[in-house]
């Protein structure tokens, strides 16, 4: 179902903090946020002018917010091109944190990631990786096998996480990110006539410590049972971009794209069944406050709800 978002901008990811209260961010700092479960969507004062590209919350107050610099806005030499937004008062303000800094000031970022309060992770271009400890009060660049874009990152505790990206990069870790090691995708000739090492991939969700998923360009699915050491191919069904996906448990799972794309899977992925959204525009970000309550969002500020 879709529902009135009041805005036109590109909305690049939504974070609910129960099945009422929730934000979405998009182009040029838009701020979007509803107490109704999506009934109604309330524009908030943009606290930046530059592109928000993704958006977490540790709790119904403390949330943070990546930011992109518009290439048309005037910036200093050392200016970083990407930094942080950091709100105590559930997105009444913001301050800035910036992550990026010295070498690093030209990195941009594409999304954040918390396991708790205190441990988090910002990624992005060239195999940049930053992780807090201190709730985001420091930030220290951890070292990764890969120097591809990374793009889409899932945590289970400060201990156990995932980070998967462009040119098939599936990286897992069960130290907290003090190391970092390389899973191998690997591809059904049937299902995939493109080599695993050209695969693009924006998003991981996983179940549990073992079983996980991930999808990218080209309606590419992979799950993994071993952790994240090795992922095989699923039919998807659909030849759509996938941006997104969340899976509850080892059964049921969905995932969101280009052309307004939704597939369903009630079996682990062997099999996927499309659903319609009612938009033909692309899908960018997936959030699910509970199996019966969603909601997804996308280009010209398209806000779709999923409701059992």
């Amino acid at each position: 179902m879709k529902q009135k978002s009041g805005s036109f901008a590109w909305l690049h990811s939504v974070f609910f903090v129960d099945a009422r209260r929730g934000w979405a961010v998009g182009g040029r700092g838009a701020l979007l946020s509803t107490a109704d479960g999506g009934e109604s969507w309330d524009a908030r004062r943009a606290p930046t002018e530059d592109a928000i590209k993704d958006l977490f919350f540790t709790d119904g107050q403390t949330g943070w917010a990546v930011c992109e610099r518009s290439i048309y806005m005037p910036m200093r030499k050392d200016e970083s091109v990407a930094y942080l937004l950091k709100t105590l008062d559930g997105g009444a303000s913001w301050t800035r944190v910036e992550v990026t800094k010295g070498e690093d000031v030209d990195v941009k970022l594409a999304g954040v990631r918390f396991a708790d309060r205190e441990h988090g992770w910002t990624f992005g271009e060239a195999g940049a990786l930053f992780a807090t400890t201190d709730g985001g009060a420091s930030w220290t660049r951890q070292r990764v096998p890969t120097r591809h874009l990374l793009l889409g990152a899932t945590f289970l505790d400060a201990q156990r996480g995932w980070i998967i990206g462009a040119g098939a990069t599936a990286l897992y870790t069960t130290d907290g990110g003090a190391s970092w090691r390389e899973g191998q995708l690997d591809t059904l000739p049937a299902q995939s006539p493109a080599h695993a090492s050209s695969v693009r991939l924006n998003a991981v969700s996983f179940a549990d410590a073992h079983r996980g998923w991930a999808v990218g360009a080209g309606g590419a699915v992979f799950k993994t049972s071993d952790g994240g050491r090795t992922w095989r191919a699923q039919a998807s069904g659909t030849d759509a971009d996938l941006f997104d996906v969340k899976f509850f448990d080892e059964r049921e799972g969905r995932a969101v794209g280009g052309d307004g794309t939704a597939i369903h899977t009630t079996d682990g992925g062997a099999t996927w069944h499309a659903e319609p959204t009612g938009t033909p525009h692309t899908l960018e970000r997936l959030f699910f406050a509970s199996r019966a309550r969603g909601w997804a969002v996308g280009f010209g500020g398209t806000i779709i709800a999923f409701r059992e």
